[in-house]
């Protein structure tokens, strides 16, 4: 009988006694993470041989493919504060990452060892952050779309680690958090265009100061931070358009003051946005009562809707404001109430009218800054279902002829 010898670099399996009873370890040679060069491993803590050498297997295979990662002795914790410091993200986007790993990550698995993180373990965090992950006053858990964003971001870092060779897969795929129906939107709200002349006529004619601001949301459908950062340079009067570049947004440092910084828009890109006559007319005079309060408001690069000092005014006040005059218009008549909804609602609204009207999707799209048609046609199908209806009749004009 033949015996078999073991080629070098293919490890081997032994055991070793300890008070619990025997335990077996196995030892192969393995590339060094930063040098390349084969050096020893050794794994110990087996209750069987054959779990032994299945690991010794799943690890020389691993060597033999060029995937082999050696597990990082790093915390999760440390991990990710490095992480965030090497993204390259829109600032807003940043703080955001920072504030959801130092509240909803870093309590609950920041000392673990990176390579202890398992599907499980973050699966566990998801269904702790739903039942009581409010760091706030309120007692409870967050809703599912912020669990699901918490696992977006987790699953980016660990997706990195891999790709550095700290990890050799992904724990967050192995990972159950919240489905995508779970964690759907809110179902939006959104005004008729009787409900939008209504609320703009009583908004001009009570003196609210924020009236045109409030039209030129509705007619352009653009958002909150890009109308705040609009210039008179963007506004071209003569041509009856509007170019949106840029926009405003809050960044909130953990333990400091917030700052608000002017940034592109949410695709990155600008785009310009036709305007009607009455539109044009309007910001004409609006420009000139600016002019009024001082020249320097009504210069090219005065903000549209800046403070009376020239500067940006703050997103959320901003919102607060529209809140305000909605609640306005509706103590003004009890008797027809509008439907209470957000600021940013109007924007939904101008582009559920325009589509009700017989706009080409794309139009719409191009217009309230979408990055793909398929996008609008998502979010606002569900909305206007007499689209479906619109198309139907017309193709059966077209097959069958006009009744």
């Amino acid at each position: 009988m033949t015996t078999r010898t073991r080629a070098p670099g293919e490890g081997c399996v032994k055991d070793y006694e300890t008070k619990q009873g025997v335990r077996w370890f196995y030892k192969c040679m393995v590339p060094d993470p930063v040098s390349g060069e084969m050096k020893q491993k050794m794994k110990r803590g087996f209750t069987s041989k054959t779990a032994a050498a299945k690991a010794l297997r799943e690890v020389l295979s691993k060597v033999d493919s060029g995937t082999y990662a050696e597990p990082s002795k790093v915390t999760f914790g440390a991990y990710l504060t490095d992480w965030l410091d090497g993204l390259r993200l829109k600032p807003s986007t940043m703080s955001s990452y920072r504030k959801n790993v130092r509240l909803h990550i870093a309590p609950y698995l920041g000392s673990i060892p990176l390579s202890a993180i398992t599907g499980p373990k973050l699966t566990a965090l998801y269904r702790t952050l739903e039942t009581s992950g409010r760091k706030d006053s309120t007692p409870g858990g967050l809703k599912a779309r912020t669990v699901l964003y918490v696992h977006t971001i987790a699953h980016k870092a660990l997706k990195d680690a891999v790709n550095a060779d700290m990890l050799m897969i992904n724990p967050a795929d192995k990972a159950k958090p919240p489905t995508a129906a779970e964690a759907r939107a809110p179902e939006m709200k959104t005004w008729s265009a009787d409900e939008v002349r209504s609320f703009l006529g009583w908004s001009k004619t009570s003196g609210d100061p924020d009236w045109v601001a409030w039209t030129l949301a509705a007619v352009t459908g653009c958002r909150r931070g890009e109308l705040l950062a609009i210039r008179w340079k963007d506004v071209d009067l003569d041509a009856d358009r509007l170019s949106i570049r840029r926009a405003v947004s809050v960044i909130k440092h953990h333990g400091a003051h917030e700052e608000l910084i002017e940034g592109t828009t949410k695709s990155g890109k600008s785009r310009v946005v036709d305007l009607d006559p009455k539109t044009v007319t309007l910001l004409k005079t609006y420009r000139t009562e600016r002019g009024e309060i001082s020249l320097t408001l009504r210069s090219a690069e005065a903000l549209v809707f800046g403070t009376v000092d020239g500067t940006w005014r703050h997103p959320e006040r901003f919102s607060r404001s529209w809140r305000e005059a909605v609640a306005k218009y509706n103590r003004a008549h009890p008797d027809a109430l509008l439907p209470v909804i957000h600021l940013h609602e109007i924007r939904h609204t101008s582009a559920t009218l325009m589509l009700v009207a017989g706009e080409h999707p794309k139009v719409v799209s191009e217009r309230i800054g979408h990055a793909k048609t398929s996008i609008t046609l998502d979010i606002y199908s569900h909305a206007v279902p007499s689209l479906q209806r619109d198309a139907a009749n017309r193709l059966g004009s077209v097959i069958h002829g006009a009744a």
